[in-house]
């Protein structure tokens, strides 16, 4: 009796998870950012429960579920994907139906890691929230988050910063607000452009200590720390391949003020040296320059 008891018990819990589970709702699902063990149970429950995928992109939602399903032997029977990315968001609010959402169960994921953090989702939330349209975020990998705790830097603040503008003067005034943040910055850069945000930072603030990591939870992942020069010197003889996660020492904590002395002992070109040198006296780079070549 004590037995079947138990048993109707957990049957009875089994059926009010289940029905849990079956609510409906958006479900913000964060995925691997390069290893496929980082998915949680979690994250494959609401996966396996999902009636109607939004993707960032449909193929790479479709390749994650394909691999999932030969690792752990499982099945997911939605077939039904939608594309929602930051090209397209405003479109696609802007022709859903609501009940969709009431209905069933909605998963929405990025490419990789956690869906709003310099990926799309975030307007996929204020509509739920404008809508009073029930909604949840799985916790998961996040990219920002394992390069801080790498990084070794001692903060427990720190500002996010995605990506940097690609070039030009919103480029260089990003870059300059980065640099003088008050807590710890951390930013995304491509393979293509680390070596631009590396000479940047070498010509700006050639002192300042940077972490970089490189192809986190990944086969390849490697991480560096030294400083913006000395990164320089090193990667401008390098292939560089790779996402990366950039962490900068913050201007509070910096250890000490770059002095003209300094600029003038360091192993730069004149041109470079003359930047540095009008960036910390505010005189004319060109008149600095040429104070530098007469001194040759």
């Amino acid at each position: 009796m004590l037995m079947l008891l138990v048993e109707l018990r957990n049957s009875k819990l089994d059926t009010q998870q289940n029905n849990f589970c079956r609510q409906s709702m958006l479900t913000l699902v964060p995925t691997p950012i390069g290893n496929l063990e980082d998915i949680s149970s979690r994250a494959i429950d609401a996966l396996k429960s999902a009636e109607l995928f939004f993707c960032e992109d449909t193929r790479v939602t479709k390749r994650l579920l394909n691999l999932l399903s030969s690792k752990y032997n499982l099945t997911f029977t939605c077939d039904t994907f939608q594309s929602f990315h930051h090209h397209n968001e405003q479109k696609v609010l802007k022709s859903l139906d609501k009940n969709l959402l009431l209905e069933k169960n909605v998963v929405y994921v990025s490419d990789a890691g956690m869906p709003c953090v310099s990926d799309p989702g975030s307007t996929l939330v204020e509509y739920c929230i404008q809508n009073e349209i029930p909604y949840d975020v799985i916790p998961g990998a996040n990219a920002v988050l394992t390069a801080f705790a790498m990084s070794g830097f001692d903060a427990t603040e720190f500002s996010f910063f995605g990506f940097l503008p690609h070039k030009g003067k919103d480029r260089h005034e990003k870059l300059l607000k980065v640099l003088n943040s008050e807590f710890l910055p951390i930013l995304y850069e491509s393979p293509h452009r680390l070596l631009k945000l590396l000479e940047e930072l070498a010509q700006i603030e050639p002192s300042r200590m940077v972490f970089l990591a490189k192809e986190l939870t990944k086969l390849h992942q490697k991480t560096f720390k030294k400083t913006a020069l000395e990164l320089y010197e090193e990667f401008k003889k390098s292939s560089i391949k790779g996402e990366w996660v950039v962490v900068l020492q913050n201007k509070v904590t910096s250890g000490s003020t770059l002095e003209l002395s300094d600029i003038s002992e360091l192993d730069l070109p004149p041109k470079q040296k003359a930047k540095l040198i009008s960036k910390l006296t505010g005189r004319k780079t060109k008149e600095v320059y040429q104070e530098i070549l007469d001194k040759i």
